[in-house]
């Protein structure tokens, strides 16, 4: 068996895992109830259709779960690649004093600009640069990342900050500030630390443009960014992402035959297995 087969295998189990949890829970657990919803909310019900809703009590039952499964698929990528690979890792080493002092000073630039300046354009080349010139007593540092990653063959160490592909202001300050310290780290503990998204909802990596990990990165152009397929075949090796496209569609057409029939208790269109993740550029 070649390593993408079982790489499309095991990211196969998580999904399958997570679904199967969430078609419990609609349909045993929490199921949509027309006659609480129409009690509940007896002018939404007059005026839309209560399949609608139907939807919308799907979906809040699969998005937060989803969201939870990015760093299990990197896991189980980064085993089948790298060799090891883990979750919430613990890095200790020690920082000089100045250059903690300096990525605080690069931050607070970052997000409050001086009075009458523009805001500050995140540079990492430059950011890590004048961080690293400063010096002071060895502060102890422990950073906890997302995921952690060792290459077995090559004995390199990595860190990745893995976020949602629309992450939150507070969320992408935070991990700058943890991928800055750990470059800041001496002697180097790890041999790259990243900010990753799991995928582009826009496509290419240069027609990205949510505004909020923007105030902290250069998301086109810093290179501790990784979006999509650089993540993946990052972590993986190359080929991991379509490793994954592949294993998402075989199991596609099963989940959705059944939430068409199981949930919204409908027989599935004719087009209902045609859907195709290859049509979409996510792994740009």
């Amino acid at each position: 068996m070649s390593e993408s087969e079982k790489i499309k295998i095991a990211i196969q189990s998580v999904i399958k895992e997570m679904m199967d949890q969430v078609m419990e829970r609609v349909l045993i657990i929490d199921p949509f109830i027309s006659e609480k919803h129409r009690s509940s909310k007896p002018l939404y019900a007059a005026l839309v259709p209560d399949e609608i809703f139907k939807g919308s009590h799907f979906e809040r039952r699969f998005v937060t779960p989803f969201g939870k499964v990015w760093e299990k698929l990197a896991v189980v990528a980064g085993r089948e690649g790298l060799g090891h690979c883990q979750m919430a890792h613990t890095i200790c080493g020690t920082v000089k004093s100045e250059r903690l002092r300096r990525i605080s000073e690069t931050l607070n630039k970052l997000e409050h600009p001086p009075s009458g300046q523009s805001r500050t354009k995140p540079d990492w080349d430059r950011e890590l640069s004048y961080i690293l010139e400063g010096d002071g007593e060895d502060i102890p540092v422990q950073v906890v990342c997302d995921i952690y990653a060792v290459d077995k063959t090559t004995g390199e160490k990595y860190a990745f900050e893995l976020k949602a592909p629309l992450p939150n202001s507070d969320q992408t300050k935070v991990s700058k500030e943890k991928i800055l310290k750990l470059h800041s780290m001496e002697p180097q503990k790890i041999n790259g630390s990243y900010f990753a998204l799991p995928y582009n909802p826009y496509g290419k990596k240069e027609d990205y443009k949510w505004s909020f990990p923007s105030r902290w990165f250069n998301m086109q152009q810093d290179e501790v960014v990784l979006i999509g397929n650089e993540f993946w075949d990052k972590i993986g090796g190359v080929g991991t992402y379509q490793a994954f496209i592949k294993a998402v569609n075989e199991i596609g057409q099963e989940y959705r035959e059944r939430i068409y029939r199981e949930f919204l208790e409908i027989e599935p269109p004719i087009n209902a297995s045609e859907f195709n993740l290859d049509e979409f550029n996510l792994d740009e």
